[in-house]
C-alpha cells in the first residue's frame, strides 16, 4: 500500500498482474525479458536480497532488452529500510533502463548504476548513481538474490 501511492497517479488504482517470478520461473534474466516482453505496461520490480532486504524499481516503461537506455521521468528506485524510501529521477540524466542479455542497469552516471542485475539473476548491486540520487538499495553494494518478481501495471 505505501508503494502504491508512489506511482503516478493513472496507475494508483491500476490492477496488477505477475508477469515474472523467480518461484515460478527459475533465475533467469532471459526468461524475465520472455515474461515482460508480452505486455507494453509500465512494471514493477521487486527484489529480496538473502539478508532479507526489500527494494526494487518502478520502470514507467515495459523492461525488455535494448542497445540503449530508454524510459521516462516516471521511473524510480526504492527500499524498505525498514520504511518506504523512494529515489525519484533527478533530472541529472536520462539512463533510466537498459537491458542487455547479460545485464539489466538501472540509473547510472560516473561508471556506477543505481540498480543493476546479472544474467543468471544470482547477484546484483546497488550504488549511488545521478540519476536517482539514490543511496544504495541494499546492506551491500553487491547482494545475492534470494527473490525476485515483476508485476504489470495496468
Amino acid at each position: 500500500p505505501q508503494l502504491a501511492l508512489q506511482l503516478p497517479t493513472r496507475l494508483r488504482h491500476a490492477p496488477w498482474s505477475l508477469l515474472y517470478c523467480t518461484a515460478r520461473d527459475g533465475f533467469s534474466l532471459g526468461t524475465l525479458y520472455r515474461s515482460t516482453s508480452r505486455r507494453s505496461a509500465p512494471a514493477l520490480l521487486l527484489i529480496r536480497d538473502t539478508e532479507a532486504q526489500a527494494f526494487g524499481a518502478f520502470c514507467a516503461s515495459a523492461i525488455r532488452l535494448s542497445t540503449c537506455f530508454y524510459g521516462t521521468g516516471e521511473t524510480f528506485l526504492f527500499s524498505f529500510s525498514p520504511e518506504l524510501k523512494v529515489f525519484p529521477w533527478t533530472g541529472r540524466n536520462s539512463f533510466f533502463l537498459k537491458g542487455d542479455k547479460d545485464l539489466l542497469m538501472m540509473g547510472g552516471g560516473s561508471g556506477k548504476f543505481g540498480l543493476w542485475l546479472d544474467g543468471d539473476l544470482y547477484r546484483g548491486g546497488s550504488h549511488r548513481c545521478e540519476t536517482f540520487g539514490n543511496e544504495p538499495l541494499s546492506r551491500r553494494e553487491e547482494f545475492c538474490i534470494q527473490a525476485l518478481e515483476v508485476w504489470g501495471l495496468g
